[in-house]
C-alpha cells in the first residue's frame, strides 16, 4: 500500500510540474515515512487514520465540487501538491486500515467503484448524448451516469441478499457511486489543468495508477469515517 502511495504521489508531483528530483525525492519521502509508520508506530497509524478520515471526508464533499464548479486553475506547483497530499494519503491510510480490519470489505467497496465505472463507459458509449461535465471530461454523460446507478443497484441488491443486509444499504452504495464519480471528474479536472490525457505511463496503454484509482480515492476514507463514526460521536460527547 505504501508503495501504491509513493507512485501516486510520484504522479501528482509530475501533473504539479515538479521537477523529476522533487517528483522522487517526494515519493520518496512519502514511501519511507509509510514504511516506518505502518511497521513500527501502530498507535501512531490508527491516529493518523482517526485525524485524516474527517479532513479527507470534507475535503471530497466541500472543497472538490466548489473547485469542479468554479474550474478554478491551481497554478501553483506547492499548492498543487499539497492538495494531493490531502487527497492521496487519507486514501492511502485507509486503505491501509481497511486492508487490516477486513481486506473483503475492501475488495466489496472496490467491485462498486469498479462495477460503476464500467457501467458508465459502456452505456455512455452506446447511449450517451447529454454531458455531464463537459469542460472538465467530455466523455462523461448522464446516461453513463444512469447505467452507473443501475449496474450498482443490481449488485447492491445481490450482496444485500447473500449477506443479510438491510435494504437501507443501498442508500450507501449510491452515495459510493456518486463519490467515485467525483472523484473520477476531480482527477479529470487536474489532468486537464495540467495538460496531460494520463496521469502517468506505469500501463502503457492505460495510463498511471491514478487513472485506475480515481474513483476509489473519495470512496474508501468515506466507507472508513462511515464505519469510525461511533468513535468520533463519543470522543466529541466525552470532550464536548
Amino acid at each position: 500500500m505504501t508503495a501504491m502511495l509513493a507512485i501516486a504521489i510520484r504522479e501528482w508531483a509530475l501533473m504539479s510540474n515538479f521537477s523529476k528530483a522533487a517528483q522522487w525525492t517526494f515519493a520518496g519521502l512519502i514511501f519511507i515515512t509509510g514504511v516506518y509508520v505502518v511497521f513500527n508506530q501502530q498507535l501512531l497509524l490508527t491516529n493518523l487514520i482517526l485525524m485524516a478520515m474527517p479532513i479527507s471526508v470534507l475535503f471530497w464533499l466541500i472543497v472538490v465540487p466548489v473547485l469542479l464548479w468554479s474550474q478554478i486553475h491551481i497554478k501553483n506547483s506547492w499548492l498543487m501538491g499539497l492538495t494531493g497530499l490531502v487527497a492521496l494519503v487519507p486514501f492511502g491510510l485507509a486503505m491501509i486500515g481497511l486492508r487490516d480490519f477486513n481486506p473483503f470489505i475492501l475488495l466489496g467497496i472496490a467491485m462498486i467503484v469498479w462495477i460503476a465505472d464500467s457501467a458508465a463507459y459502456f452505456t455512455g458509449k452506446r447511449y450517451g448524448k447529454h454531458k455531464l461535465a463537459p469542460l472538465v471530461s467530455p466523455g462523461k454523460t448522464w446516461e453513463g451516469v444512469a447505467g452507473a446507478w443501475l449496474a450498482t443497484s443490481i449488485y447492491a441488491l445481490i450482496m444485500i441478499k447473500i449477506t443479510g443486509l438491510s435494504y437501507w444499504f443501498i442508500l450507501l452504495f449510491w452515495a459510493l457511486m456518486a463519490m467515485s464519480i467525483l472523484g473520477d471528474l476531480f482527477e479529470s479536472l487536474i489532468k486537464r489543468q495540467a495538460g496531460v490525457k494520463d496521469s502517468g505511463n506505469l500501463l502503457p496503454g492505460h495510463g498511471g495508477l491514478l487513472d485506475r484509482v480515481d474513483g476509489l480515492m473519495p470512496v474508501v476514507p468515506f466507507v472508513v469515517f462511515i464505519m469510525m463514526l461511533p468513535i468520533y460521536i463519543r470522543y466529541i460527547l466525552t470532550n464536548a
